[in-house]
């Protein structure tokens, strides 16, 4: 599972990452939630772009936009079975550069007490994702996304039996080729992250309200 996530990444980082040619100045970010705009990379012809897109999937087909709301996130076994991806896993693929990500601890009380994840040595932590474009009925177009995920590594089980699917980075072309329409051979891709490669710690109860974003989100108690 991935509810909300961090970004705060500097530009030029992500530029060398993916040898983009322009980088929007992006705010960094500290609770990101469902149906907001987030930035993704995608292929583009012979080079990499980040764009905005909403979280929460929409397929080409839904007449609701509010159909995103359910669908943040595509379960990696099932992918290329679902309608609603099936498409999108074979030419629209994008990926999330995040710097961790959130999970709750569930409580004997009934409580749940918010842990960041993040990778081991600070970098970035680059997420795949899936994405779409919704046509609204005033044809304004709307390019949404959902994130992949797989069975929880060692260090995220205590706290969640799913997990992102995170990108080693010698695999990041291969995820965003516009030649790549092979499902299968992208499976080897959907294994839980290396769990002494990643970091995790107990952070405010402030992140269980999405509407509040700042770096106090992540400081450990």
């Amino acid at each position: 599972m991935c509810g909300r996530f961090v970004v705060n990444i500097p530009p030029e980082v992500l530029a060398a990452i993916f040898g983009l040619l322009v980088v929007p100045q992006l705010e960094p970010r500290f609770n990101v939630a469902p149906t907001q705009q987030v930035a993704a990379v995608r292929s583009d012809v012979d080079h990499n772009r980040l764009d905005l897109m909403k979280w929460g999937f929409v397929p080409s087909w839904s007449k609701d936009i509010s159909f995103g709301s359910h669908m943040i996130n595509a379960r990696s076994e099932t992918v290329t079975e679902k309608p609603a991806f099936r498409h999108a896993i074979k030419y629209r693929r994008c990926i999330i550069p995040t710097s961790g990500f959130y999970e709750w601890l569930h409580a004997g009380d009934h409580s749940k007490h918010p842990h960041y994840i993040q990778m081991a040595d600070h970098s970035p932590m680059c997420l795949a994702g899936i994405w779409e474009t919704w046509k609204a009925p005033d044809s304004t177009e709307i390019e949404t996304f959902a994130i992949l995920t797989t069975a929880a590594n060692k260090l995220v089980a205590p706290l969640h039996d799913r997990m992102p699917v995170i990108l080693h980075p010698d695999n990041y072309a291969l995820w965003l080729s516009k030649n790549m329409h092979d499902p299968e051979a992208l499976q080897q891709l959907y294994v839980p992250y290396p769990a002494e490669e990643m970091a995790a710690y107990k952070v405010p109860d402030l992140v269980n309200n999405a509407r509040f974003d700042g770096p106090a989100c992540i400081v450990q108690v």
